[in-house]
């Protein structure tokens, strides 16, 4: 974890380097190609799998730089009708505790498919 926060504040401190010389090439977001999952992105994707397995949808991303610092969450279930977001939340939050530990952050998007 030190080595992920000494990398990311490496890439904080390059990006407002970027951000004083070229304002428009410091906000382009990093890509990875669409194929490939960071081992951190699979095994939170397939624990959310096993939790939830009627979800229609799921995206898992890490959004730290790929050192597992920080992770995005789109899961659409159907175990979530009739429950508040923040209820969906707890669900998510509840399944991925012994995770989130070890994370920085967590962005979590929710939904209920539309039939």
């Amino acid at each position: 974890m030190l080595a992920c926060k000494r990398s990311l504040s490496g890439t904080v401190t390059s990006a407002l380097r970027a951000l004083r010389t070229n304002p428009v090439a410091a906000c382009s977001p990093v890509h990875r190609p669409l194929s490939t999952q960071t081992d951190g992105e699979i095994r939170i994707a397939n624990i959310l799998k096993e939790k939830f397995p009627s979800a229609s949808s799921l995206k898992v991303v890490d959004i730290s730089g790929g050192c597992g610092a920080m992770y995005e969450i789109h899961i659409e279930s159907s175990e979530f009708k009739g429950k508040r977001t923040v209820q969906q939340h707890q669900l998510v939050n509840q399944a991925l505790k012994d995770e989130i530990q070890g994370m920085h952050g967590l962005r979590i998007f929710t939904d209920v498919p539309k039939h």
